[in-house]
């Protein structure tokens, strides 16, 4: 179950509105046959992802490996499985889901693999997609749940608060000596990672005068994809149009001195430092971290005093990622 929650944390942030979720397969002698993630809202949920892998792992069957929708993989594994999932455990962060959406249902599609033990992290808050467990139960594999359920829960916390309000998370990247100040800090892997999340997130929260020194765009070209909206944080309502942001296609700007527009949004980031940090923290449910291995910068989180609880950390190119919940 840690080998499936490390790998969904690659995806966090990058599965909206669906949640990130981690699944592992293991074999009869304790070996590791698979361990992936779902990637994309859309694409194969964790499970599927894992029996394909484990699939080609056992019989070596390229055919798999040609197949990239969620229901051709089902119908692929369900005609040619051929037992050899027999004396497998599958190992998975969420429950697997029980109704047929986008993709087919994974309850349905384990039950019918010959599996012999399944191990889950949480039960599914979602109505449409609960009941896994018990259609699985029902076809005779052995079901535990509640397994690092602690850990899964923190996982899937984004995606319990998109189904009630919003998720809001604080991204900001620093250098050793802790600056977040003077151009460029995080790789282009670290800023194509950010990138991704624009793409699906609804709304970006920035400070006007970061606007006005950056002269940022905000989009997600490093990854092809939409610019999200934006919500400039300002007093001052003037700004120069020329700036990029403002000449993105089908954004809506927004300029306000306070966070209203916010109750809009579903999934939304806050890019920033110190002054933000300070003026979000009582509403922010998650951080988010980029940590490089460079010295230089002036300004760093000045009177700042708060402890955090580190949930993931990820190495992307040379940066190190960071996951984390403020302690209250």
């Amino acid at each position: 179950m840690s080998l499936a929650l490390k790998e969904a944390w690659k995806y966090q942030g990058l599965t909206y509105p669906n949640p990130a979720v981690g699944c592992s397969l293991v074999g009869a002698n304790g070996e590791i046959l698979a361990v992936e993630a779902h990637r994309r809202a859309g694409e194969p949920h964790a499970e599927v992802e894992a029996l394909k892998t484990a699939y080609y792992k056992l019989t070596n069957d390229e055919k798999i490996s040609e197949l990239t929708l969620s229901s051709d993989i089902h119908t692929f594994l369900l005609e040619n499985h051929n037992n050899c999932f027999e004396n497998i455990s599958l190992y998975t962060t969420l429950e697997p889901c029980s109704h047929v959406g986008k993709t087919p249902s994974c309850a349905s599609l384990i039950s019918s693999l010959g599996i012999k033990k399944l191990y889950v992290g949480s039960n599914d808050s979602n109505l449409e997609a609960s009941g896994g467990n018990e259609i699985i139960k029902k076809s005779g594999l052995h079901v535990e749940d509640g397994v690092l359920e602690k850990e899964c829960d923190a996982l899937l916390k984004p995606f319990n608060m998109w189904n009630q309000k919003s998720f809001i998370f604080f991204k900001w990247a620093q250098r050793l000596n802790g600056t977040t100040d003077d151009g460029i800090i995080s790789s282009k892997e670290s800023r194509k990672n950010v990138h991704a999340m624009r793409d699906v997130c609804d709304l970006l929260v920035i400070g006007g005068n970061t606007v006005r020194i950056d002269r940022p765009t905000l989009d997600a070209r490093l990854v092809d994809g939409k610019a999200p909206d934006i919500l400039i944080l300002s007093q001052e309502k003037d700004f120069d149009k020329t700036i990029p942001l403002f000449s993105i296609k089908n954004r809506k700007v927004i300029i306000s001195d306070n966070l209203s527009e916010m109750d809009n949004y579903k999934n939304i980031m806050i890019e920033g430092s110190s002054k933000m940090f300070e003026l979000t923290r009582d509403i922010v449910d998650y951080y988010l971290c980029y940590l490089a291995p460079t010295l230089g910068g002036n300004s760093s989180f000045e009177k700042i005093n708060d402890k955090f609880e580190i949930l993931n950390t990820e190495k992307e190119a040379q940066d190190i990622i960071m996951w984390m919940k403020r302690e209250i």
